[in-house]
């Protein structure tokens, strides 16, 4: 009996189950198409063969349930085991949504003159902050279309999943990567995640305070980096004695 009750944890450890963090390989390619994401070096040197920079692939661990990667492939996984291969194919519904034609815009060609970039049909370009592409160029008026490049295909993820994680830095440092596309130092103290940040992020990483407290169960301090704030102190203090040095020398070419 005491047997059984061992062979069914371990079986269950082995399945993927609500907030694990997991580590895995993927190549997401549109149906009977190319390649447009992985991280498995061999696919990526596919993906970019037309650009002159080396590529690198990097290990992706992210947190079931908690949109760190498309919903229908963190329900997908739930239940499956680790160790294994799996492809998933996803209509447009699951994946990067329909295309909708109200998102194929005029754009006035002055706004191109503005940022001295001449339009060309197939260019991608930053429009406040939407990302779009342009589909033809004529007279004074750009057509863009604002769509996701994938929206409205079937596409198809294979997935390698490798590893569950359960060491909390691994864990601290993927949710870092991906709410802040950075990681910052950070110490652990009881319950607690203090994390030292430069004072613009400071307040943004503020934020998450509800989330880490969810997925890792430490309670979010966030406090100015100790480096930065001395070279700031230090740069106002020399900033201080200039001024009380110029005005020192102003007061004594007024006596003479």
């Amino acid at each position: 009996m005491e047997k059984n009750n061992q062979s069914e944890k371990i079986q269950d450890n082995k399945k993927i189950l609500n907030k694990d963090f997991i580590e895995i390989e993927f190549t997401g390619r549109i149906k009977d198409g190319e390649i447009f994401d992985s991280n498995i070096q061999e696919d990526l040197e596919k993906l970019y063969s037309n650009h002159n920079s080396e590529v690198k692939s990097k290990s992706f661990v992210f947190c079931i349930g908690e949109d760190m990667f498309l919903k229908a492939i963190d329900d997908f996984l739930i239940g499956k085991e680790i160790g294994k291969k799996y492809e998933i194919e996803l209509n447009p519904e699951k994946a990067f949504g329909k295309r909708n034609p109200s998102l194929i815009k005029i754009i006035p060609m002055r706004l191109f003159k503005q940022q001295q970039t001449p339009p060309q049909p197939g260019m991608m370009f930053n429009f406040d902050n939407q990302i779009g592409k342009v589909i033809s160029v004529s007279g004074g008026r750009v057509i863009t279309d604002f769509n996701n490049p994938l929206a409205g295909k079937i596409v198809i993820y294979n997935l390698n999943v490798k590893r569950k994680v359960t060491d909390i830095n691994e864990k601290i440092k993927s949710l870092m990567n991906f709410f802040f596309r950075k990681e910052f130092d950070y110490k652990i103290s009881e319950k607690k995640l203090v994390i030292e940040a430069e004072k613009p992020f400071v307040k943004f990483i503020e934020l998450f305070k509800d989330k880490f407290k969810d997925v890792l169960g430490l309670e979010l301090e966030v406090k100015e980096k100790e480096e930065v704030k001395k070279k700031e102190e230090k740069e106002n203090d020399k900033s201080e004695a200039k001024s009380l040095k110029d005005n020192k020398t102003n007061k004594e070419n007024e006596k003479h």
